[in-house]
C-alpha cells in the first residue's frame, strides 16, 4: 500500500475569526489535493496551562496538552499558520509547543517533533505579514528536530485580502500557500518512498 502522508494543521491563535486560522486551511487544502490526509485543529479546544514543572510533577501532563502532544505523535507533517505578537510568536502556541516537548517515561527525547516537515506561514495587519515571528517560529522548530522547508509565506494587510469564505483574494497568494500545503505532502512522501 503507498504511504499517504498525515498532516497535523493549526493556527498560533485561538481567535474566532483568526486570519492564520483560515491560512493554514487553505495551506490544508493545498495538502489534501497533493494527495496528504490532514487533520486541522483550533488550539483553542486545546486550553493548556502554562507549562509549570511542579503541575507537571504533582499532577502529570494536563489532559488537553496529553492530546495535542498525541496528534502531534500521529502525523509525520505540520502545517503552522502563526500570528506575530511584538515580533514573535504567540504564547498559546509556544506554551503547546513546549508541553509537546515534555518527555512521557521511556519516550525519545522530543519524540513529538523530531524529524517531523513543516511549513509555516503567517498572515498579519501590519506591512511585513507576521515574517518577524516566523524567524523565531523556524529557530524554535528546527532547534527541537523539525525539518522546516525553506519557502514560507507571510501576509501583510490580511484584514483585506481574505474573501468572505476564507480564500485569499489575490490568486498568486492562494496559490503559493496552497503549494506550502502540498510541499510538505510531496516531500514526505519522497522521504518515506
Amino acid at each position: 500500500m503507498a504511504y499517504t502522508p498525515k498532516i497535523l494543521a493549526f493556527a498560533g491563535s485561538t481567535r474566532t475569526d483568526s486570519y492564520n486560522k483560515k491560512l493554514v486551511q487553505i495551506a490544508a487544502n493545498g495538502a489534501r489535493t497533493a494527495g496528504a490526509e490532514v487533520t486541522y485543529i483550533d488550539l483553542r479546544d486545546f486550553p493548556m496551562p502554562l507549562l509549570d514543572e511542579d503541575l507537571e510533577k504533582a499532577e502529570g501532563m494536563p489532559e488537553n496538552a496529553r492530546k495535542f502532544k498525541d496528534l502531534m505523535l500521529q502525523h509525520d507533517g505540520l502545517l503552522i499558520a502563526s500570528p506575530e505578537y511584538n515580533s514573535s510568536v504567540t504564547a498559546v502556541l509556544k506554551n503547546a509547543i513546549d508541553w509537546a516537548s515534555r518527555p512521557a517515561p521511556g519516550e525519545a527525547p522530543l519524540a513529538a517533533f523530531a524529524d517531523k516537515v513543516a511549513a509555516i506561514m503567517s498572515a498579519s495587519p501590519g506591512g511585513l505579514g507576521g515574517l518577524r515571528g516566523l524567524v523565531h517560529l523556524r529557530s524554535i522548530l528546527g532547534n527541537i528536530r523539525v525539518i522546516v522547508l525553506p519557502d514560507q509565506v507571510a501576509i501583510p494587510k490580511a484584514y483585506e485580502v481574505f474573501t468572505p469564505e476564507g480564500a485569499l483574494t489575490d490568486p498568486k497568494q492562494q496559490e503559493s500557500i496552497e503549494k506550502l500545503g502540498a510541499n510538505v505532502a510531496n516531500v514526505l512522501a519522497k522521504l518515506k518512498a
